[in-house]
Parts: structure tokens; C-alpha cells; sequence
């Protein structure tokens, strides 16, 4: 048994932070119904497109797990059909723009009288304030949300990360306010309202930047690349590649940069492993000598200590470094493109990369689950064609005859 096996999500999201979250559900067992425009369906079926004429990567890799119907929700039989099921689910979810579901005649009180059991979840660019009816894409998201003004060199721009903290971010933050709702329902027999703001998700993953704002009013913040020459502004900088965790960390090269974008390794200077970290490099002159003795001496030195260690590194793959320093339980990670992680056969061996067979664009790889539960194992189906369960949904979900679903066709509400 799946853990969300009997709940039933109508899902009405597109493009990436809404089906994030319900693709999740999904892998968890969940009934995912993705309802879609006719004709033409979620975008992103037909963004990014690598091979023509068939669903886009962008679609494939977000939409798991799902059956989908389509539905001409502003038709009169299309909006009996919507009501139909929203009936049936449990869990209703959508990322439109504000208000979108209220013009189309379904606000959060019309949808409690049809089901009161029912989960009614959204997310958003803003929560409620001056932007609440703005519109807000993955970048606005991390530059609205602490993501951006923290990112990057303190002598360079705002930098958006490659991570969708805002999109995927914030659909994995609603999927959490979802499975709770649902715990509450088995105590209390109702449905509720689930919100989350796209801006909120990228600030709740920046806390340790809004922690350092605070600890800039008491003094400068020394594990920062500024300290101690350059200058502290008002508000938290950007901190390049330092450590955010108190531990003075950075990337430095490996053997093989000059041609290798990624040939490069994240070495954390942790206390408790300098010294081994120290012999490894061939500095253990560091170890007895009151300048580098203790972390609060080496402050100053953190320039001076990881060019040191970049010496050291550039001798060596990233690897060969890996398996010198971690037996130090010195932390340490090597920087890893796509690529390589599309090959690491530990990744495919857990379910994280996943080949999925597809019949129109054949096999592609894709992220699998990244949460693994012991009594749930998630499979991964791939993702449905335009419309492909419409009449199994509306026979087997609606109890619908044939008479009705040809009728519905031919009026265009299908």
C-alpha cells in the first residue's frame, strides 16, 4: 500500500511550482488527476522542446505520476463536470494567477458547499500586502524572497541560483501544508484552505541570511569574506562561495581546471578537523603555531589558508581529494554537473535519477523521488499524453455513461 493511496488530488496547476508539489503526491500513491486545457494543454508540453512535436522535457520531468483529462472548464457542461469533481477529491490545488478560479465562478466558499471535506490549495507569487496580485515567476520569486541579494560576489550583482528555490521550492512547501490538512481532516471531518506564497518558500530557505542580519546589528560577521578588511553595509551581503553554517569554507580548484568548468572541490576548514586537514596540505606547521592554533585566530587568514589548500588541490582530481581528506572527516564535496550526475550509478540505484520510457519521445532521464519512505517505495510512471484517461475519468471517477461523455465531446466541454 502507497501512503496516500485512496486520496484523490484534482489538480489544476501548470508550468512548474504547482506541479511540482502534485507530481509528489503522486510518487507518495496519491490519484492525481491533471486537468488541461483542450487542444492544447499545460504549456510546457510544448516549451523547451528538444524533438519536435512531441511533450517537452519541461513537461515530462514535472508531471509524473498523473492521469490527465481535458476540460473546457468555461463551458456550461465542462463546469458541471468541474463540479462533479471537485465532489469526488479530496484535495483540489492550483497555481493561476489571483482570483482566476473566483471569475471562473468557483471561490473557496462555493467549493466548501459542494465538498466540505475538500483541500483547497494554492500557491502564489505574494501573500497577502501591496504585491498580492502581482504576478511572479521562479527569478522574481528569488529576487523578492532574500534569494538574490544574498547570491553571488560582493562586488557583482544579484545572482539567482541555479535551484528552482522558488518554483520546486515552494511546490514541496505546499505539498508539507497539504499532507497536514489532511492529517487535520481525520480529526476534525473538514476541509481547509492552503496557502503558499512563492515569496515566503525562498525566504523560509533564506532564514540563515535573515539570521545574519540580525547578528549585523552586534558587529561585523566574521566568518564572512569582508571581515576584516572590507565594509559591512546595512544589510546582509552577498558572501560569494563562504560557508553559511560558521565553518570557514570555499571552492578551490583541482587538477585539470584550466579545461574543466566543474574541476573544483568544496573543502570545509572545520575546527575539530584542521589539524588532519593541515598535514594533508603539508602545512603542519600551522598546528603548533599560536597564529593558526585556534579558529578565532585563523579569522584573518582565511584567504591565506584556503590558497594554501588550493595548492594542494590543483595536484589532484576533486576525487583523489575526496578520498585523501575524508578519512580526516574533513567535509568536503566535489562540484558535480548534471552530466556526472546523470552517470553516478548510486543515483540511479536509489530511485533519485530514474530512465523513464515515454511513447512518443522514447526514453529520457528524470529526477525520482527525493524522499524515500521504507513501507512506501515510490515507482515512477511517466507522464500522460494530452487528454489520454479524459474518458476513463469521466466513466470510472464520474460514473458518467456514454451517451453523457459523447454529448460533452460534441458540445466542446471536452
Amino acid at each position: 500500500m502507497k501512503a496516500l493511496e485512496g486520496i484523490r488530488i484534482l489538480d489544476m496547476t501548470h508550468v512548474q511550482s504547482g506541479p511540482t508539489c502534485t507530481q509528489l503526491l503522486g510518487w507518495f500513491g496519491a490519484d492525481v488527476i491533471k486537468v488541461e486545457r483542450p487542444g492544447t494543454g499545460d504549456a510546457t508540453r510544448g516549451q523547451l522542446r528538444d524533438i519536435p512535436d512531441v511533450d517537452s522535457l519541461y513537461f515530462t520531468m514535472l508531471n509524473h505520476n498523473k492521469r490527465s483529462m481535458t476540460l473546457n472548464t468555461k463551458h456550461e457542461q465542462g463546469q458541471d463536470i468541474f463540479t462533479r469533481l471537485i465532489k469526488t477529491c479530496d484535495v483540489l490545488v492550483e497555481n493561476f494567477a489571483p482570483g482566476a478560479l473566483d471569475r471562473m465562478g468557483f471561490s473557496w466558499d462555493r467549493i466548501q458547499q459542494i465538498n466540505p471535506r475538500i483541500i483547497y490549495a494554492s500557491v502564489k507569487g505574494f501573500g497577502p500586502g501591496p504585491y498580492e496580485d502581482c504576478k511572479v515567476y521562479e527569478n522574481i520569486a528569488q529576487c523578492t524572497g532574500g534569494g538574490a541579494s544574498t547570491t553571488g560576489f560582493d562586488d557583482g550583482p544579484p545572482t539567482v541560483t541555479g535551484a528552482q528555490i522558488g518554483d520546486s521550492g515552494t511546490g514541496l512547501h505546499l505539498a508539507l501544508g497539504i499532507v497536514t490538512a489532511l492529517f487535520q481532516r481525520e480529526k476534525t471531518g473538514r476541509g481547509q484552505r492552503v496557502e503558499c506564497a512563492m515569496q515566503d518558500g525562498v525566504l523560509n530557505l533564506c532564514r540563515v541570511k535573515l539570521r545574519d542580519q540580525q547578528r549585523l546589528v552586534h558587529g561585523p560577521l566574521t566568518e564572512y569574506p569582508q571581515y576584516p578588511a572590507g565594509i559591512f553595509g546595512e544589510a546582509t551581503p552577498r558572501s560569494g562561495n563562504a560557508s553559511g553554517g560558521g565553518q570557514p569554507g570555499s571552492v578551490v580548484k583541482c587538477k585539470g581546471w584550466e579545461g574543466d568548468p566543474n574541476a573544483y572541490i568544496y573543502v570545509i576548514a572545520q575546527a575539530a578537523a584542521f589539524n588532519g586537514l593541515a598535514r594533508a596540505i603539508g602545512r603542519e606547521d600551522w598546528i603548533d603555531d599560536p597564529g593558526w592554533k585556534k579558529p578565532s585566530d585563523r579569522l584573518d587568514k582565511l584567504d591565506e589558508m584556503f590558497n594554501e589548500i588550493e595548492k594542494w588541490t590543483k595536484t589532484k582530481s576533486k576525487f583523489e581529494v575526496m578520498e585523501v581528506l575524508n578519512p580526516l572527516n574533513v567535509p568536503c564535496g566535489p562540484v558535480l554537473s548534471m552530466k556526472e550526475l546523470s552517470e553516478e550509478p548510486s543515483l540511479r540505484a536509489s530511485g533519485t535519477v530514474v530512465e523513464v520510457e515515454h511513447p512518443t519521445r522514447g526514453s529520457y532521464l528524470s529526477v525520482g523521488c527525493p524522499v524515500k519512505l521504507s513501507d512506501s517505495p515510490v515507482e515512477v510512471t511517466r507522464s500522460p499524453l494530452l487528454g489520454e484517461h479524459t474518458e476513463d475519468i469521466l466513466k470510472t471517477v464520474l460514473c458518467l455513461d456514454q451517451t453523457t461523455i459523447e454529448s460533452a465531446k460534441s458540445n466542446g466541454a471536452l
